[in-house]
């Protein structure tokens, strides 16, 4: 297959908006990442997300809205829920609710429940719109490696297996979307991402699942994408190091190696005796977010063969880059 590569110009979002009415899979910018997008509501199209990515079938996607309304029609959803959707959509957030019938089990990976969301890029809106569907819209990699937050890494990811990515320019947020369970009285925030978990608070009480932090059981369901899996991760070993700076300097000192990378805020990684891979500036996370997944990917185009990642803070976005670090690393931490 002939993947092409095209400016969303609004010729090129139309031209998406066929391939998607066709059952075809497209690449598309969000705020968050870049999505891999199929017709919802078509388990044959969806069935080409799942194969294009290599994603297990046990693994749920987001489907993706443009209009408010449609949260009714997809699910069941609580008062709540509007609420949520008020203070929050369009943007990076994304609410489980009980699906309704129109959504294909495929989609859910079998649950009762879809997770759903309102994305704020204007290409993103404006391909829903076209197309005329709500859209399925996983990462658009190829399963357990970096999210792709620039089209060129969809292109590395997708060449030969989808016909069109759409290039949006860099995406803002960096990392996917939050993900919470919305019940009736609070929410369950299963994924962080760009919405935080103090904004969520300022809404209704929120309770943090168990696998936000820690390794799911085997055999166990999940309810959002990013939980279950080895995620997000370079060829490269990856290991979190939580400390300071300066613990963190010695410890590179000590552990430095041919392959052996420190991933660190630009300005430590200009002080540090080893090669580094620099992401965002220090006491900024909102700009470490940004640039985590290129991270990544640069670890392997450099050549690392381990990269040790300083943990500097987990308040606000900081949450989502811990999250998604610990799974890289498959929750390998060394703590000095």
């Amino acid at each position: 297959m002939d993947t092409k590569l095209l400016p969303a110009s609004p010729e090129n979002i139309q031209l998406a908006a066929s391939l998607l009415r066709q059952g075809e899979v497209v690449g598309l910018p969000t705020e968050t990442v870049y999505g891999l997008a199929a017709n919802a509501l078509d388990p044959d199209a969806v069935a080409r997300i799942f194969a294009a990515k290599g994603r297990p079938q046990d693994n749920p996607l987001i489907v993706h809205i443009a209009r408010i309304e449609q949260l009714e029609q997809l699910t069941h959803p609580p008062k709540l829920a509007r609420k949520l959707a008020d203070a929050f959509w369009p943007g990076p957030m994304t609410m489980v609710l009980p699906r309704r019938s129109v959504i294909p089990g495929c989609v859910a990976a079998g649950l009762d429940t879809v997770g759903i969301r309102m994305p704020s890029h204007p290409v993103a809106k404006a391909v829903i719109e076209a197309a005329g569907c709500p859209l399925a819209a996983p990462s658009a990699n190829r399963s357990g490696s970096p999210s792709p937050t620039t089209a060129a890494h969809v292109l590395a990811d997708m060449d030969g297996r989808i016909p069109l990515i759409l290039d949006g320019g860099n995406c803002e947020v960096g990392v996917e979307s939050t993900v919470i369970l919305v019940l009736e009285d609070r929410v369950r925030l299963l994924r962080p991402g760009g919405i935080t978990l103090s904004q969520l608070e300022s809404i209704c009480p929120v309770e943090m699942d168990e696998g936000v932090l820690h390794q799911i059981e085997p055999g166990q369901k999940v309810a959002s994408p990013g939980m279950k899996y080895r995620h997000y991760a370079p060829s490269a070993k990856v290991v979190l190091v939580e400390g300071s700076a300066e613990e963190f300097a010695s410890f590179m000192e000590a552990h430095q190696g041919e392959g052996v990378f420190a991933m660190v805020s630009r300005e430590e990684a200009d002080v540090l005796p080893c090669p580094t891979v620099p992401f965002g500036h220090r006491g900024d996370p909102a700009s470490q977010a940004q640039e985590l997944f290129s991270a990544l990917r640069a670890c392997d185009e450099k050549g690392a063969q381990t990269v040790y990642v300083r943990i500097s803070g987990r308040k606000g976005i900081g949450l989502a880059i811990y999250n998604r670090l610990l799974r890289a690393a498959a929750f390998q931490v060394i703590r000095l």
